[in-house]
């Protein structure tokens, strides 16, 4: 049968700057057909640089500066991958990734922003630095708490200004502050603009210190005329630096190190490769690094990228000669700069707000669904064992996990003398789009049988299905998925052997283990007074609910993933040592579900007081938010253990759920002690077994 033909091209791009923010708007609008979109990006929430100081002053909550990207990507239907960037390898055409395996791309756009200048001696040991812009709220939050001292801004930009301006309204009179600047406050606005600010900063009692820094030492800042100025904390927020690792990246650059980019916003050097925001300096069109500029960059990056993928001739973008700029006062008003005319108000500070609120509200609004392109259909695709991938790329996948290889179609395992072998099998779609996540996760649940038996794992066969696509995609995705899942299933002693690779329409992996054990419990055998030990808490599935409908912050969502992908090994480990005498791991049937199993093997029942949430699980099934798999959970204990109907959490499918093991009640609190000591700070007891059949009762 005929189906639509999968993408040939992929688009990458780095860093959620301003501009890219607009092109992520844009192709969820408009994708380009034939072509798919992966972000990455460091931190999954973007902050806009024009608000920072009104929220370290107050007249903004965190949350209104801040965009939510994994939610941007959901619905443009972009890939995100949260990981940091540090290299480009331009001849092949990959993102070089801190951690992980590189990624691929067909087309580049770069929106990394700057990185501190910290040149001055003892910068980058004492002092505070406001770039990268990425986590600068919670870093300036963090050090305000520790309670009042003089306090230096070193800088005497708009950002420096600011930021003086907005400390002052924060931590009020008492608390000493001075802006130090080596050259001309305010440099690139005119002289209007350069006396309103010294007026406010003067009239706020803020000590303005011209000259260049020489040092930074513990507790001064020390000036080239021999000044020294008391700081108790320094904040650095001089001229933006170039990110380091763009120095040996290949590209073109430009005298101070920024991505030289013709007026088409592509690299002068490499026409696949674009770039925009502070990270890139248009060469025909110099203009200060400034978010208002990055912002108009948006549409124009967007429109040439989509003129890449499709072959056709990019076109060049004139910047604007000037820019209004608006600065926070922090105390109600704000200075208008344009040029060589400036003016201060409380009605330039409404303005000021009024657009700064504005474009974020459009950002953050739902992405109109427009009338999609009709894709490009395939010719027949073949069932039965002609739909796999094809073998010149699976060659060149095992080539990269395991070079040197040679493909065999079977594996011998033999067994150590009084051992027996102990296999399972799991396979799910996959729960994420960053491929490379996905088969970590999966590798991790996959392993949860094995470790809650008490087996060793000795060797996986992984069973992967991926969607049509143009060979090059089609083995960074199987490569992806599979160097991901032997990330974790290498260190925990199964080397992926083999396995079978299939054609479908959605991504799906899975893996049959094999482990080997000489002794090892089962989920029958539990005890009348063992205490109930569960190894992590509970709540991945209605995360990843939550997720899908865009109602879960992004911290809920970052706990749930470094939950997924953390291997019960070790916890299973302390379990054994501390006398466990039934186990089995908390899956898709829920901790009723499978707490229920352990009971009816044991023949008797469980009390239970108490279920550790992940962050924001309980706030969402408050919400109704629910799995869709939650009905089937409850239909599955309701007919055979439960008393009445538990918690919604209890009822909550999970993706790398715990262990949940019987322990002699003596051993429960040192069993629960070292798992703290592991890294399960989500450990505890929930409960103990009871006698009276195989009943549940949730208190």
């Amino acid at each position: 049968m005929q189906k639509p033909e999968g993408p040939f091209r992929d688009l990458v791009l780095v860093g959620g700057g301003h501009a890219h923010l607009g092109v992520l708007r844009r192709w969820g609008m408009r994708p380009e057909p034939g072509a798919r979109l992966t972000l990455v990006a460091r931190e999954t929430l973007a902050t806009y640089s024009g608000m920072v100081p009104g929220v370290v002053a107050g007249l903004h909550v965190a949350a209104e500066a801040q965009l939510d990207l994994r939610e941007l990507a959901r619905q443009a239907g972009a890939r995100l991958i949260h990981a940091e960037a540090e290299g480009l390898d331009l001849a092949a055409r990959r993102v070089l990734l801190r951690g992980r395996p590189p990624l691929r791309f067909d087309v580049l756009s770069l929106d990394v922003g700057a990185a501190p200048r910290l040149e001055v001696p003892g910068a980058a040991e004492h002092a505070l630095p406001v770039w990268p812009l990425d986590g600068m709220l919670a870093r300036v939050q963090a050090a305000l708490a520790a309670g009042p001292a003089p306090l230096v801004v070193v800088g005497g930009g708009a950002g420096g200004v600011e930021l003086a301006l907005a400390l002052r309204t924060r931590l009020g009179p008492a608390v000493g502050i001075s802006l130090c600047h080596g050259g001309a406050l305010l440099p690139g606005h005119g002289a209007g603009a350069r006396r309103l600010a010294e007026a406010m900063l003067a009239q706020r009692g803020i000590g303005l210190r011209a000259g260049a820094v020489e040092r930074v030492e513990a507790g001064a800042v020390l000036l080239a005329d021999g000044w020294r100025e008391p700081a108790g904390l320094v904040l650095w927020a001089t001229g933006a630096a170039p990110i380091s690792w763009l120095r040996d990246s290949g590209l073109a650059l430009d005298a101070r190190g920024f991505v030289a980019v013709l007026p088409t916003l592509q690299s002068t050097s490499h026409p696949m490769v674009f770039a925009a925001g502070d990270c890139a300096t248009v060469l025909a069109h110099l203009r200060p690094k400034a978010g208002v500029y990055a912002v108009r960059q948006g549409p124009p990056l967007a429109a040439n990228l989509g003129r890449a993928l499709r072959g056709q001739a990019p076109r060049d973008f004139r910047p604007q000669r000037r820019a209004l700029f608006l600065l926070n006062g922090a105390d109600g008003t704000a200075v208008a700069s344009y040029g060589p005319l400036a003016a201060r108000g409380d009605w330039a500070w409404r303005w000021k707000k009024w657009i700064d609120l504005r474009w974020m509200a459009r950002l953050k609004a739902p992405i109109p669904a427009m009338a999609p392109a009709a894709p490009a259909m395939a010719p027949m695709r073949c069932a039965g064992c002609a739909a796999k991938v094809p073998g010149p790329v699976l060659a060149r996948v095992m080539a990269r996990l395991s070079p040197g290889a040679a493909p065999q179609d079977t594996a011998e395992l033999p067994l150590p003398l009084g051992a027996r072998a102990v296999q399972t099998v799991d396979m799910f779609r996959v729960p994420v789009d960053d491929l490379w996540l996905a088969g970590r996760i999966t590798a991790a649940h996959a392993l949860g049988d094995l470790h809650a038996s008490g087996a060793r794992p000795v060797a996986a066969l992984a069973m992967a299905q991926l969607p049509p696509a143009a060979p090059p995609l089609l083995e960074e995705d199987l490569f992806q998925l599979l160097a991901g899942a032997a990330s974790v299933l290498g260190p925990a002693g199964a080397p992926i052997l083999g396995g079978h690779s299939a054609e479908g329409l959605e991504t799906a992996l899975g893996f049959a283990l094999t482990g080997v054990a000489t002794g090892g419990v089962g989920k029958g055998g539990l005890r009348v007074g063992d205490a109930l030990v569960l190894t992590k808490p509970l709540g991945t599935g209605v995360v990843l609910a939550g997720a899908m409908q865009g109602l879960a912050e992004p911290a809920w969502v970052e706990a749930a993933l470094a939950s997924m992908q953390r291997d019960a090994g070790g916890a299973a480990a302390i379990l054994r040592a501390h006398g466990a005498v039934a186990c089995t791991d908390v899956t898709g049937f829920g901790l009723a579900g499978h707490l229920g199993e352990m009971c009816a093997a044991s023949g008797l029942g469980a009390r239970v007081r108490l279920l550790p949430a992940l962050p924001g699980a309980v706030a969402l099934l408050a919400k109704g938010v629910r799995s869709t798999a939650h009905g089937g959970n409850l239909a599955y204990a309701a007919g055979a253990w439960l008393e009445r109907e538990p918690p919604p959490l209890a009822l909550d499918p999970q993706t790398t759920g715990p262990l949940l093991a019987g322990v002699p009640q003596a051993q429960a609190a040192a069993c629960v002690a070292a798992l703290h000591a592991a890294g399960e700070a989500g450990a505890a007891v929930i409960g103990k077994v009871v006698a009276g059949g195989p009943r549940l009762r949730f208190d």
